[in-house]
């Protein structure tokens, strides 16, 4: 369900892109939002990996520098049939933890050393297991995609904006209603957004039942995210925004209104639940 959801979700996006052009632009701005899609895509395809790797800081480590942590990584990419990734730390009290990467067999995963520090070995196998499964999964490239659509419809809607006011129309829009227009300046990077988080979401919780089905440990990785949600409202983490849906737990801190429309992850205690029911487990966590 979660892959059809998935597909449903790209398809409804891209289709918003589209009627977005049409509507803002007439054949041009159709043509335009494509390209910028295009261009988007095939930059954040190939380079997303290495900007946000040095983003965050991460350095490189071998097997001798972290026998434990690298030593979890590659047993469970050869338990998945993975190529092995390039194993990452970064230097955060922050416990948290993304993969990167266009495909698995250009991958990497990067821990804080604040996750390394907090949690057990069968917890940090947990999240290892779930960004891998990422990984095997290609969500990496999806939530790109998506990211990068959204973002092509939000300057589609700004070139309008200013279209609008400076009077630089396109013939292609010659008869179109002004007030449709403008609705969907308004609304169309809203609803972008909202689909947007809502792949996001349902990327999380495939990424978490392949983790655990990797594992075969459910409720390891169900105490593990308990505690990286404790944490991570107490120490927040200095995060970008544009990337806070790689990250295993949401490193952004804000209120609840709202939050199941606009949030990149679901609620803790849903991710919980579920893997709970997964282990035959009940009431584990409240």
């Amino acid at each position: 369900m979660n892959y059809l959801k998935t597909a449903v979700l790209l398809t409804v996006l891209s289709v918003l892109l589209i009627f977005s052009g049409g509507a803002l632009g007439g054949n041009t701005g159709m043509v335009i939002a494509l390209g910028f899609a295009v261009v988007m895509n095939f930059t954040s395809y190939w380079f997303s990996d290495k900007i946000v790797l040095k983003m965050y800081k991460a350095k490189e480590v071998s097997e001798a520098d972290v026998p434990e942590y690298f030593g979890i990584v590659k047993e469970l990419a050869m338990r998945g049939k993975l190529p092995m990734p390039k194993v990452y730390i970064m230097e955060n009290p922050t416990p948290n933890a993304f993969a990167t990467g266009r495909n698995p067999q250009h991958a990497a995963v990067a821990a804080t050393t604040g996750l390394l520090e907090l949690l057990s070995k069968d917890e940090v196998s947990g999240v290892m297991a779930h960004e891998l499964s990422h990984v095997q999964n290609r969500d990496i490239l999806i939530s790109s995609i998506a990211a990068t659509i959204a973002a092509a419809i939000s300057m589609l809607s700004q070139m309008a904006m200013f279209a609008s006011i400076f009077g630089g129309r396109s013939n292609d829009n010659e008869g179109n209603n002004p007030y449709g227009m403008i609705l969907m300046i308004i609304v169309g990077p809203i609803a972008a957004g909202i689909i947007q988080m809502a792949i996001s979401r349902s990327r999380e919780f495939a990424a978490d039942r392949g983790g655990a089905a990797l594992t075969g440990d459910p409720l390891s990785l169900a105490s593990a995210l308990m505690k990286l949600g404790q944490f991570n409202k107490r120490i927040p983490m200095q995060a970008n925004e544009a990337t806070a849906h790689m990250f295993i737990v949401s490193p952004l801190v804000g209120g609840k209104s709202l939050r199941n429309l606009f949030s990149t992850h679901p609620p803790i205690e849903e991710r919980v639940k579920r893997l709970q029911e997964m282990s035959g487990a009940a009431g584990m966590a409240s």
